[in-house]
């Protein structure tokens, strides 16, 4: 029968709030306090006069780091594993933070939008200053990592790729990249969904919310409105958003198309700036499954070319699998990881 693991986690979950000027204004009506979830496993204490290395945990579209602390059948939560790691000797102590960072459009690429809120100022300017300062963490970059799987993953790179001063490590599992691949299958759907719905983007979202639930087919509109609402803004528009494609033919609008594509991990790791941002870092690490429905592996394997090509340290791991249920992929991520942040003995 399925294996499932009952044993509660042995260490202790504080509550951080952190309210932020990087998130007023968005256009959403988010609200600007959000939470941070901390773990400290066992024999971490927050007055403890030792100090210990810090990993971030970015979520995926349609999570939270809060929804990674909650019992799953025959699955281990986060802190499950980490204590399971920690017995197993693959990692040592280690403080883990699980950010809140759910937007009304169902999820956040991390990055600074007029729309969405300056996120990836507020992971580095609100969210690390306030963790070091109120627990027992190592306060150079050095000892710190981000990690997060799909748009976790794209948020972890983003963080690699633009404030690599600010990290020792990141990882990077089934993150977005090669957006031609990834993206411009959907955009029939979106423009079809929003005709049905009255035809723009603002009867769209104003019927969502008299809807008693938002099902599947919603949250992949929803994923691709928080995507223009990431990479390509409008303040102007309704709610912000805007499309790359007309919403009567779905035809690409190039300049609209090429605001999305310079936020493509194979566009900016062309900058010498992210070149050099990436090089700062002990260890950035990569992996997709061989077999992922949006095509991610396509755009991994370019990304590590160029990697390889402009000589910047990497590590890249291909599996057989898809780009659901992976978690476990992270036994061997945060062990490898916590090698590159620890402190030295």
């Amino acid at each position: 029968m399925p294996d499932h693991p009952f044993a509660a986690h042995r260490g202790r979950i504080e509550l951080l709030e952190i309210d932020s000027g990087n998130l007023d204004h968005n256009r959403l009506g988010d609200p600007v306090c959000r939470q941070v979830a901390v773990y400290l496993p066992e024999g971490i204490v927050a007055s403890s006069q030792s100090r210990f290395p810090l990993m971030v945990d970015l979520a995926g579209f349609t999570g939270s780091g809060l929804g990674h602390l909650g019992w799953k059948s025959f699955a281990e939560t986060l802190p499950q594993r980490i204590d399971r790691l920690l017995d197993e000797g693959l990692m040592g102590p280690t403080i883990v933070a699980f950010p809140d960072c759910f937007t009304s459009l169902g999820g956040n690429q991390y990055v600074n939008s007029s729309v969405m809120g300056n996120w990836s100022s507020w992971l580095v300017d609100d969210m690390l200053p306030q963790l070091v300062s109120r627990f027992p963490i190592l306060p150079e970059p050095a000892h710190r990592a981000v990690f997060g799987k799909s748009s976790g993953g794209y948020g972890a790179l983003m963080q690699g790729m633009t404030n690599g001063e600010q990290w020792g490590a990141v990882a990077c599992h089934s993150g977005d990249m090669n957006f031609q691949l990834c993206y411009q299958t959907d955009f029939p759907r979106v423009v079809l969904a929003l005709q049905q719905s009255g035809g723009s983007i603002k009867d769209y979202l104003d019927k969502l919310v008299n809807r008693k639930n938002v099902g599947g087919h919603d949250m992949s509109i929803l994923m691709m409105l928080a995507m223009a609402a990431s990479y390509d803004p409008d303040p102007d528009s309704d709610y912000g958003i805007r499309l790359p494609v007309t919403l009567d033919t779905c035809e690409l609008i190039p300049q609209r198309w090429q605001n999305w594509l310079a936020w493509d991990p194979l566009a900016l790791i062309e900058d010498e700036k992210v070149q050099a941002s990436l090089s700062r870092l002990n260890n950035l690490y990569i992996d997709c499954g061989s077999r992922d429905q949006y095509f991610l592996m396509f755009g991994a394997r370019a990304l590590v070319k160029r990697l390889q090509a402009l000589a910047i340290n990497h590590c890249y791991e291909e599996f057989e699998d898809n780009h659901s249920a992976i978690d476990y992929r992270m036994d061997l991520s945060l062990p490898n990881l916590y090698q590159s942040i620890k402190a030295s003995s």
